[in-house]
């Protein structure tokens, strides 16, 4: 398998210029500069580009965000006054929020379960650069290398602005230049966001603050700046750093906080120094030339991104020509003309922000690292019922599965917590969704979670089945024995809870277990029993269980317990009046027919209890009622799992059909796609909130529609829309079972396909009717012959 792309869009003419046990914020060895510049070639590279700046007031519409898995920013590109709103993921407020309110659920508000905030904003003022004085102007988000440029000519002189946020060099640099003879004069000004106060150091030419919130969480940041090659000066007084008729200019910033995750020490790291480390970083990152920044950083991003390729066909030249947003508006103007390479660069898009956002430190919540204030909606928290999860479907199909520990390693750093509050605050007298037996073991969670074990809004019973099963879901796509080994006790302490919980009743005669009270999210009844929802995780829930004790030989009579009671789980029905699958226990819809969540569906997708190959074809046809019934308009969340849905019953064009919905400019309207590709809807008629999982969901969809695959059973081409037929390819693409995939079309066929083993030793692979089973050895390739049409 080729390690580089075979094939990149530019979305333009254009293009730019040239689980530890450690914590979050921790020091690093010097970073390995590569010898050759490692770029791709400007006019090779997957670019989103813009002809203007974007408005201060709106960046998490328009502004363009850089990360590297623990801090994140959102720039905008103006060359006067550049505006950065800068994030560190575990700064935030809050706590273990265990005090439970009147009605036996948790507190979720900003004072008692916390919010993540942000770390600073950074303005950077450049005199006399105003837009009117500008001409050319052209700002650019370069997935292929992880770079945000900016140029435009003022006068005779081409200036030039790379922005990134380096791995290796944990630290958030601009690099600012010019060709023509000019020099930059001007300030990057470095303030909190909470009433800190920002101090110079003019020996070192840095400045930087330190605080802490009610919670002990102590917190800093820095920023320091050289003359690059040229001269010219810079210094610093009060809160800025200063540079005066530099030919070049580098600036960086770093920060973090003492949080680490370990229950053990409340999450901190008693030892750590943020300020301390905040000011060794930009110091030493400062130090290296902004080319060897640049460079040390594209070769660690590019060793991630050229995993996977992908390829869905050409576009036409006049939609090549257009600016991203322009091209957003024709397609969405003109339905009748693809533009796959739009649409391969949205899912490029999604696996940037992975990489960006998800590394070895804390998971991407609600909005990944990305925030417009100290505000955000649902305090940017991690969702358990539907949105974390999402966020991870994406990684291991997108040859990212170096991105999927940071969830793992959040769930086990919480577990100890979870534990701890479920056993003393589950079976509260207050709570309505408490075992009716008066047992409790094991783990559960809330809705909602943060990074301190802290639980809130509502309990969330079947929420630890589900985040089982992602967790898991990782193991499929990996074979990694230490990996089950490690979640081996959050499968455990779900089995146990659920023991604990499960109801006896009598249908048709038969015995069979079900849920207690509980709410099918996020609608209907509150204490319906045996809600479809729960019952088909907790089918998924203890065959994973068995199979991992199995594999590690361990718990085997607990495991033995754990298969009887999925022999007697009550399974749903399809009722007799609506022709669709029960949502509840009940022949009536109790709930919203076209509700947002497709809870229900939960074992078509990301399940597979439900499949069109399984031998249970009523089933499936009350699957497919439900989902129709849904129907293809709602958040982009939500059409991203209805895509995916349909993407798992082989209809590929109604699965397509989200995907343009998601696609759609937003200008203000329910839902759609922001200038700057995020995932916008509208909450009311002056706000709309930002949420990454349909950034990840409807990428996963579309991963879906060229590869199905559950352990032992690979599809290639299962949905393939008419859009994408003529040709395409895909390099890289993981699929359950401990293989990639690479595959080649044309005209809605298999043209070649190899499939290399990281792990997994025999998979049968079906294509156009024809099928295979192949059995290579781990590290080995194969390539499909038998399946060319």
């Amino acid at each position: 398998m080729s390690t580089s792309p075979s094939r990149r869009t530019v979305l333009g003419l254009g293009a730019t210029l040239a689980l530890s046990a450690l914590p979050t914020f921790t020091a690093h060895a010097a970073p390995h500069r590569p010898a050759t510049s490692p770029l791709v070639p400007a006019d090779e590279a997957t670019a989103l580009w813009y002809p203007e700046p974007a408005d201060e007031d709106l960046l998490i519409e328009q502004g363009l965000p850089l990360g590297n898995g623990r801090l994140g920013t959102l720039v905008g590109g103006d060359p006067a006054r550049e505006l950065l709103h800068v994030t560190e993921a575990s700064l935030w407020t809050g706590g273990a929020n265990t005090t439970l309110d009147n009605d036996g659920q948790f507190p979720y508000g900003r004072d008692d379960f916390g919010s993540m905030t942000l770390l600073a904003r950074a303005t950077l003022i450049v005199p006399g650069h105003d837009r009117a004085a500008v001409r050319d102007y052209r700002r650019t988000l370069d997935l292929s290398n992880g770079l945000v440029t900016t140029e435009y000519r003022r006068g005779k002189v081409h200036y030039h602005r790379e922005m990134f946020v380096s791995a290796a060099d944990d630290a958030v640099v601009i690099r600012l230049g010019q060709n023509g003879g000019g020099t930059l004069t001007g300030s990057l000004a470095l303030s909190g966001t909470h009433g800190e106060t920002t101090t110079a150091d003019t020996a070192r030419h840095l400045a930087s603050f330190s605080a802490s919130f009610d919670n002990d969480l102590r917190y800093a940041a820095a920023v320091a700046a050289t003359a690059g090659r040229g001269g010219g000066t810079v210094t610093a007084a009060g809160s800025r750093v200063i540079f005066t008729d530099c030919a070049e200019v580098v600036i960086v910033i770093s920060g973090g906080t003492d949080y680490a995750p370990d229950h053990t020490t409340g999450f901190r790291d008693p030892a750590a120094n943020p300020l301390r480390l905040a000011e060794t970083k930009v110091i030493a990152a400062a130090a290296s030339s902004g080319i060897a920044l640049r460079d040390t950083h594209v070769a660690d991003y590019r060793s991630r991104y050229d995993r996977f390729s992908l390829d869905l066909g050409s576009s036409t030249v006049r939609q090549r020509r257009l600016d991203t947003w322009s091209r957003l508006t024709a397609r969405a103007a003109d339905g009748s003309a693809p533009d796959p390479e739009l649409e391969a660069s949205y899912l490029q898009f999604a696996r940037y922000l992975t990489i960006c956002g998800s590394r070895d430190g804390l998971p991407m919540g609600l909005q990944g690292l990305w925030l417009e204030g100290n505000t955000p909606d649902w305090m940017g928290d991690f969702h358990t019922d539907v949105n974390i999860q999402m966020n991870y479907w994406f990684p291991d199909r997108a040859g990212l599965g170096d991105a999927f520990p940071a969830f793992a390693d959040y769930c086990l750093a919480q577990l100890p917590a979870w534990n701890k509050v479920t056993q003393e605050r589950f079976q509260d007298s207050r709570n309505r969704y408490r075992n009716t037996s008066g047992k409790v073991a094991g783990w559960t969670v809330a809705f909602s979670t943060n990074p301190y074990g802290g639980l809130g809004w509502w309990w969330h019973p079947a929420g630890n089945a589900w985040l089982c099963e992602s967790l898991y879901e990782h193991y499929e796509f990996t074979q990694d024995a230490a990996y089950l080994a490690r979640i081996h006790p959050l499968l455990k302490g779900a089995c146990q809870f659920w023991q604990a919980r499960l109801l006896t009743t009598e249908v048709d005669g038969r015995e069979v277990l079900i849920d207690d009270h509980d709410w099918s999210p996020e609608h209907g009844p509150q204490d319906a029993r045996g809600i479809t929802y729960t019952q088909e995780l907790l089918w998924s829930l203890f065959g994973h269980y068995e199979q991992a004790c199995r594999i590690l030989a361990r718990d085997g009579e607990h495991a033995a317990v754990v298969r009887e009671l999925r022999d007697r789980l009550y399974l749903p029905r399809v009722s007799p009046k609506t022709g669709r699958l029960e949502e509840w226990m009940s022949e009536d819809d109790l709930g919203e027919e076209t509700h947002r969540h497709l809870s229900p569906l939960i074992n078509l997708f990301p399940g597979d209890r439900i499949r069109p190959d399984a031998d249970d074809p009523g089933t499936l046809n009350g699957a497919t009622a439900l989902l129709t019934a849904r129907g293809m308009e709602s958040y982009g969340w939500a059409c991203a799992w209805r895509a995916a849905c349909w993407a798992r019953l082989k209809n590929g064009d109604k699965a397509y059909q989200l995907i343009l919905t998601n696609l759609r400019p937003w200008a203000g309207g329910d839902t759609g796609t922001a200038m700057n590709f995020f995932d916008m809807y509208r909450v009311s008629d002056t706000r709309a909130i930002f949420q990454i999982d349909a950034n990840l969901g409807t990428p996963a969809a579309m991963l879906e529609m060229l590869v199905y695959s559950r352990p032992g059973h690979i599809e290639l081409l299962p949905a393939l829309p008419d859009a994408w037929a003529a040709s395409g390819s895909i390099e890289g693409a993981g699929v359950r079972g401990g293989f990639t995939v690479d595959l080649v079309w044309k005209r809605g066929r298999v043209r070649r396909a190899t499939l290399h083993s990281v792990g997994g030793r025999e998979v049968t692979v079906t294509a156009g009717g024809r099928s295979t089973t192949v059995r290579p050895e781990p590290g080995e390739s194969v390539a499909l012959t038998e399946l060319v049409g």
